[in-house]
């Protein structure tokens, strides 16, 4: 366990923390995080993860833009849910990156290359819509976060499997508490 591990998990922590309260601090801790974070990964030989962290990177960067433009008339991006066809076309969507960037992986020797490909495709997902204020970007992580337990164990990554345990208690409490929000709304 390096001292960057740590530093990452526990501004993972505090990102996802103030990600669930719809804290604009969220997106500075999570730039700084996933710098880290990917860093790890690299190191781990874990590139679906390193290129995912790159991902959130932009994803954060544009969440964060959108997230103070919310437009006209509304002093903040409220929460929303998709409807049914653009569930079912986020859900084959993420079918293709999996395995398509799963054998792309593959290929290039990757370890866990169809587990970590897994957790990519979820990811950048639930990322997106999560930058968008959708509601269903909390399912997605739940099974992120699940697959990602398996990959950092796996790979004796210990902190960081603790850590996504964390992120999936963390990503009930959000779909919770983003619901709440959603209710006050209507």
């Amino acid at each position: 366990m390096s001292i960057w591990e740590i530093i990452g998990a526990v501004l993972g922590v505090i990102g996802v923390w103030l990600m669930i309260r719809r804290n604009l601090w969220a997106f500075p801790v999570g730039l700084v995080q996933v710098s880290i974070f990917g860093w790890v990964c690299f190191q781990q030989k874990l590139y679906s993860e390193t290129a995912l962290q790159v991902m959130f990177f932009a994803a954060l960067a544009h969440g964060w833009w959108h997230w103070t433009h919310p437009g006209r008339g509304r002093p903040e991006l409220p929460v929303t849910r998709l409807g049914g066809r653009v569930r079912l076309a986020w859900g084959a969507g993420v079918l293709v990156l999996w395995l398509g960037w799963g054998a792309v992986m593959h290929r290039f020797g990757a370890a866990l290359a169809y587990g970590d490909a897994f957790v990519f495709a979820v990811s950048a997902a639930s990322q997106l819509l999560q930058a968008r204020k959708h509601i269903e970007n909390w399912p997605g992580w739940l099974a992120a976060n699940t697959a990602a337990i398996g990959v950092f164990a796996v790979k004796e990554l210990y902190l960081f499997a603790g850590l996504y345990g964390i992120f999936w208690l963390m990503a009930l409490w959000g779909w919770r508490e983003w619901r709440r929000t959603m209710s006050k709304a209507a």
